[in-house]
């Protein structure tokens, strides 16, 4: 594969796929894996490629575990800090001539808002699972705030056992709110913990603080062996000597402040400063090394190891979190400096898997609301620990895009009303207490039954609602309609209607004079091969720019594929002859 190319498509799993170039000549590397795939066609190839996966994590390192168990070299995660808020992205109309009620409106894209048991197992199966990841030299960085920053020390410590943490650094910035009934809080806590503390990579070099000149003076006497040493008081009182090195070890306090401008650009909730994760993967990785961040957000974990020359895996449940990221890279690639080594820029190429394929979801915190419109039910506010009622019955909507286990159950009872249980069974013994509706995307074997078993002192009556299984009969989203034709030598797109969009935006098809409007990002595949899209366009405009609309079709033109992709991120393909 050539290294100018890359690869953009989203593509359920079976297992972990090995990586085929369809023919075309594979890239040639050879400096950190041997050719992996027998069946690719050509000269050897190394069979990785940089991967992101858009579902839920859980469920993405459960896949990855085949393939990676004890190989990746370090991980960074900034995850929920139960903050007790929703996270919105400013949606705004490109130009802004569209005849709207709303030209800009806030979508929602993830509620921080949990009860202590469900924060605590939410994060306890994933660390687990981040454990077996880790190579034997990985390191683990977790980013968390005063909100769960204590309860996180716990999990670690029990998870990778208190022998294995290094340090508690301290990330602290001079912008945000400025209370007036508190201390101004100032400051983020990173956890760091290694797999295997008797041997873990660390490259002080990379991160040492440079000697001052006053610094440098101390510095008078020599070895035998030639190195610089003074003599100085350790905290005992003893007189030892203290060697040269590359520099001062850097501090535990770290002052990085927001780049402002960087994350009003990327338009994304808790975007973090590059800067901050170039320190650590400079600090606990090498060019070559695997680093991933299942909580990926704007994608700047990626972003800084694509820089760095480092290997990537990301992940996000969140669809606008991996619009945003493929985006960021793209407009990367073309920036990164031509005199990098070639097995830098090798790492520039990436592709997106769906987990699974739950299409109909542009995002886990709309979905609730979607399943509630389209199964009828009759909603509850949000102090019940109910979400609604529907022919009689308790609904609980289960966590959206991944199966519902026994421990989303123990979740679930915690809160029920038990004084109401006991009236009704003292009153009507021989009838239940509640009837419930459980609705999911698929389940763990035994749920009902586990339900019962948790609720035993209880007659209860238990209905499920598998969505996976009876999605059919669910319109959960409405499709975008477009006009794409081939004009000439010239593939143009005349109209362009993202449903969804429309409807936040209360528009009818007559209000939208300019299509572009509404548009994120165009890709076209000239040779699709209806396996794999190949993209050889890309047009991403800049925040205020549209794309062009009209783009020329090469000669040796094929099948066509094109991608339009809207400003929530949801996407429209079609195919040309």
């Amino acid at each position: 594969m050539s290294s100018e190319q890359q690869i953009f498509d989203f593509e359920p799993i079976k297992g972990f796929p090995y990586i085929h170039w369809k023919g075309k000549q594979p890239y040639k590397s050879t400096q950190y894996f041997p050719a992996q795939c027998k069946e690719c066609i050509g000269e050897e190839q190394d069979g990785w490629i940089n991967r992101l996966y858009w579902g839920d994590n859980l469920q993405v390192m459960s896949h990855l575990m085949k393939e990676f168990r004890g190989k990746i070299d370090l991980i960074y995660i900034d995850p929920p800090f139960d903050s007790k808020a929703d996270y919105k992205k400013k949606i705004e109309l490109r130009g802004k001539k569209v005849e709207s009620d709303f030209s800009t409106f806030e979508d929602k894209q993830y509620e921080d808002i949990w009860s202590n048991d469900e924060y605590l197992q939410f994060m306890y199966e994933r660390l687990i699972l981040m454990k077996e990841l880790l190579s034997d030299k990985g390191s683990i960085y977790i980013h968390c705030d005063w909100h769960k920053s204590h309860h996180l020390r716990m999990l670690m410590d029990e998870v990778f056992g208190f022998e294995n943490f290094i340090n508690e650094i301290v990330w602290w910035y001079p912008s945000g709110s400025d209370p007036s009934k508190c201390f101004n809080r100032k400051h983020d806590i990173i956890y760091w913990y290694v797999k295997n503390r008797s041997n873990y990579n660390f490259n002080f070099d990379a991160v040492s603080i440079p000697y001052t000149q006053e610094q440098l003076d101390r510095f008078k006497e020599t070895d035998p062996d030639g190195k610089k040493f003074y003599w100085n008081k350790n905290p005992r009182g003893e007189t030892v000597k203290t060697y040269m090195k590359s520099g001062i070890g850097e501090y535990d306090v770290w002052n990085i402040g927001i780049d402002a401008i960087l994350i009003r650009n990327l338009n994304y909730p808790t975007s973090k400063p590059p800067k901050l994760l170039e320190r650590i993967i400079k600090a606990s990785s090498n060019p070559g090394d695997i680093v991933f961040d299942c909580f990926m957000g704007s994608g700047t974990t990626q972003a800084v190891a694509m820089k760095l020359g480092r290997r990537y895996i990301g992940a996000d449940i969140n669809l606008c979190a991996i619009q945003t990221t493929m985006k960021r890279l793209s407009k990367l690639k073309k920036e990164i400096d031509t005199s990098l080594e070639i097995d830098v820029k090798r790492h520039t190429s990436f592709k997106i898997f769906n987990v699974n394929n739950y299409d109909f979801f542009n995002n886990p915190v709309q979905a609730k609301e979607l399943l509630i419109e389209a199964l009828g039910i009759q909603k509850h506010d949000s102090n019940s620990c109910y979400d609604g009622t529907k022919d009689g019955r308790m609904v609980k909507i289960m966590p959206i895009n991944r199966i519902a286990s026994k421990a989303d159950i123990s979740a679930f009872t915690v809160n029920l009303p038990y004084s109401t249980f006991e009236k009704r069974k003292d009153n009507n013994p021989h009838e239940p207490v509640e009837k419930f509706l459980l609705v999911c995307m698929g389940h763990e074997p035994g749920l009902k039954a586990e339900l019962e078993k948790q609720l035993a002192n209880y007659k209860i009556d238990v209905d499920i609602r598998d969505i996976l299984r009876d999605e059919a009969i669910l319109e959960l989203k409405r499709e975008a309609e477009a006009d794409v034709q081939r004009v000439g030598s010239k593939l143009v797109i005349k109209k362009f209607y993202p449903m969804n969009l429309m409807q936040k935006l209360n528009l009818e098809h007559t209000s939208v004079s300019d299509w572009k409007e509404l548009v994120d990002s165009v890709l076209i595949d000239f040779n699709y091969d209806q396996v794999e899209a190949q993209w050889q366009v890309f047009d991403i405009p800049d925040k205020n720019g549209f794309v062009k609309g009209e783009y020329e079709i090469p000669k040796d033109a094929g099948r066509i594929k094109v991608k339009i992709t809207d400003l929530i991120s949801e996407s429209y393909e079609t195919e040309l002859e």
